[in-house]
């Protein structure tokens, strides 16, 4: 068997805010869908974010739960350069989302930062370090 990732789905609490951060951090979402129960969004390289609010899940699922306390997967998301990690992580705290762990030389060579959506999932924002 071949496995294709073909997306990433989030549940999320408030959609209008989810979409607000994800736009945020750079992903092409298309307006006028704040509203929605569902949406998509491509991502470079062909794989999508989805979203589907709790309500969308519990239509299909009635006993989910979403999780609680820590996150429970991260997505990260590599940046051109450790200045557009730095960058990244600003613009995003300037949005009201500010860093969980602030940007720094990772031992194991790259700029790293986290930032938490707005369900607390873990955005992991990352670039490789120069060479030394």
């Amino acid at each position: 068997m071949t496995l294709s990732l073909g997306f990433i789905g989030i549940v999320t609490r408030d959609m209008t805010a989810s979409l607000a951060f994800y736009r945020a951090l750079g992903v092409d979402i298309a307006d006028g869908q704040d509203a929605s129960p569902h949406v998509d969004a491509s991502l470079p390289g062909g794989v999508a974010l989805a979203w589907d609010t709790v309500e969308t899940i519990r239509s299909f699922d009635p006993s989910f739960v979403p999780a609680e306390g820590g996150h429970r997967i991260a997505l990260a998301f590599e940046q051109a350069s450790p200045a557009e990690v730095d960058a990244a992580v600003a613009a995003l705290a300037a949005a009201g989302h500010p860093a969980h762990v602030a940007p720094f030389d990772a031992p194991w060579g790259q700029r790293y930062a986290t930032v938490l959506d707005p369900d607390g999932n873990s955005i992991d924002l990352y670039a490789a370090l120069p060479s030394r």
